[in-house]
């Protein structure tokens, strides 16, 4: 296959258009399409639908996109660190974080990060939404347990659970009398499984608050309204200090976050770097750890 005709391939797909592609790049757009129009012939494939005014990448040529267009980028890194002799992190590193996270810890990272690593842009944007690393152009996301994804790959870097907390005035009422609840989201379960000293497996909820965040839920928490459903990273410290008191821990699996990245031979310099960078951070990935990044007071 031809590389430089691969490279041209990609860069008409980033850039939506042959037009684009020419001008964003000072290459001229009849070069750009000959050479798109060979990698098709030695295909023998379509890459694109040419529509009269647009341009629409085909299943296949969305595929091959996907599948190459972050390994020239790699490639293109690797030769220029080798060329420049030099092998530190440079270049744009765009992150996706889910909202807790980020609330809590991202910005420290960002920060710590940025300090070691200056040649390197961060750009990190907050959402809990399964996003489309390819298509919009991540090079890392950090998810709380994710579904499996053949085209992704990474590791978790940090492991919580949720906890049951209340006010030490809220009184865990005997036997299945409901009790008052503040809930993140209207999908949050008003029956909670949990682990209790006593060995009581459910409490009933009659909801007061529903949130749309866990920092909104914890401080309703704190103020006495109900209880909550938390990461004990999140109520460590108001444990700790007798703010909160736990009334046991939710029977489910842990929770899991997970660094991950598109699926391929090579790791890019900057995600190596952020990765490592995860791995100083929180060496052995325990809800401590992340209770004391977080600190007292948030």
């Amino acid at each position: 296959m031809d590389l430089l005709a691969l490279a041209d391939f990609n860069l008409v797909a980033r850039h939506g258009g042959f037009g684009k592609a020419a001008r964003a790049t000072g290459r001229p757009k009849a070069t750009l399409s000959r050479r798109v129009a060979e990698l098709e012939s030695s295909l023998d494939l379509r890459l694109f639908e040419r529509g009269a005014r647009n341009l629409k990448l085909t299943e296949e040529g969305r595929a091959l996109f996907e599948r190459t267009g972050v390994l020239l980028a790699e490639l293109d890194e690797t030769a220029s660190a080798i060329a420049s002799g030099s092998d530190k992190p440079k270049g744009r590193l765009r992150i996706s974080a889910p909202l807790l996270f980020s609330q809590t810890a991202m910005g420290k990272i960002a920060a710590g990060f940025a300090l070691k690593y200056p040649e390197v842009r961060l750009e990190v944007t907050t959402e809990d939404r399964a996003v489309d690393m390819i298509e919009e152009g991540y090079d890392l996301v950090i998810r709380v347990n994710p579904n499996p994804d053949e085209t992704l790959v990474g590791r978790i870097f940090l492991r919580d659970r949720l906890v049951v907390v209340a006010s030490p005035d809220l009184l865990l009422p005997t036997g299945d009398l409901p009790v008052p609840g503040v809930l993140r989201g209207a999908s949050d379960r008003q029956t909670w499984e949990v682990r209790t000293a006593d060995g009581r497996p459910t409490i009933n909820i009659e909801p007061v608050l529903t949130l749309s965040s866990l920092i909104m839920v914890r401080d309703a928490v704190r103020a006495g309204v109900g209880a909550g459903r938390l990461p004990v990273s999140l109520v460590s410290h108001d444990l700790a200090d007798g703010t909160l008191v736990q009334w046991g821990e939710i029977d489910g699996p842990d929770i899991a976050l997970w660094a991950l990245y598109p699926s391929r031979r090579l790791l890019g310099a900057r995600v190596s770097a952020f990765l490592d960078f995860l791995k100083e951070a929180f060496p052995q990935g325990t809800p401590d750890e992340l209770a004391a990044y977080i600190g007292k007071g948030r």
